[in-house]
């Protein structure tokens, strides 16, 4: 059996990329949601805020929804 090194190193890589950056929009959405409780709590409005949290979960989603495809056309 040969295994493909320079293919299981650019799966390996893209896959860390993706998940690191899954993390990291999700993390960004759950701060903006923090910032409106903090600026409701202030008597403010948090419009930008929530708007962008809003925009991560949706970018989170649609990556999942994006993988489960490719799952499901694969197998």
């Amino acid at each position: 059996m040969k295994i493909d090194w320079a293919a299981l190193g650019s799966v390996f890589g893209v896959s860390l990329a993706v998940t690191v950056g899954l993390v990291t929009l999700f993390t960004l959405g759950i701060m903006g949601l923090s910032r409106r409780e903090r600026a409701v709590a202030q008597g403010n409005s948090a419009t930008l805020a929530v708007t962008g949290a809003y925009v991560c979960f949706a970018a989170c989603a649609a990556a999942v929804a994006y993988g489960i495809s490719l799952i499901m056309t694969k197998a």
